[in-house]
């Protein structure tokens, strides 16, 4: 199977086009890692398993999670938290996870703060809810 391995595409509705198509999620390590391609190069292939993680759609961003466990050079073993542009797809944040995503994401206002929650878990990880704070 060729990459794109996991993607996340919007749709215009009114033309039936696709407006813009992101790999979601760093490349799977047992890709990265293989010895036919050692000393390649290989840029994010996104992850199998991502129509299944659930995401949120706020005013301007799309918010979704990985759906696999990673180890990408320059971070600790994890998944990420993603938010992409709702117009053009770019990935305008990032945060880590200890565990790829299992539900949702969701958010909510408390004292005027936002957060989003999500739920994680996978393998050996029992899960979780975790929280973040936006905007600081």
């Amino acid at each position: 199977m060729k990459p794109p391995y996991g993607t996340l595409a919007a749709i215009n509705l009114d033309r039936g086009e696709i407006t813009w198509r992101v790999a979601h999620g760093d490349t799977p390590d047992v890709v990265r890692n293989h010895p036919a391609l050692k000393g390649i190069n290989i840029p994010k292939t996104g992850q199998p398993g991502t129509s299944g993680v659930g995401l949120m759609v706020t005013k301007t961003v799309v918010v979704m999670g990985d759906s696999q466990i990673t180890a990408p050079p320059g971070r600790p073993r994890g998944a990420m938290l993603r938010a992409y542009d709702k117009k053009t797809g770019e990935q305008v944040g990032a945060v880590w996870m200890p565990a790829p995503q299992s539900g949702s994401p969701m958010t909510y206002s408390v004292d005027g703060k936002q957060y989003i929650v999500v739920a994680v878990s996978g393998g050996a990880y029992s899960g979780e809810y975790l929280a973040f704070k936006l905007g600081e």
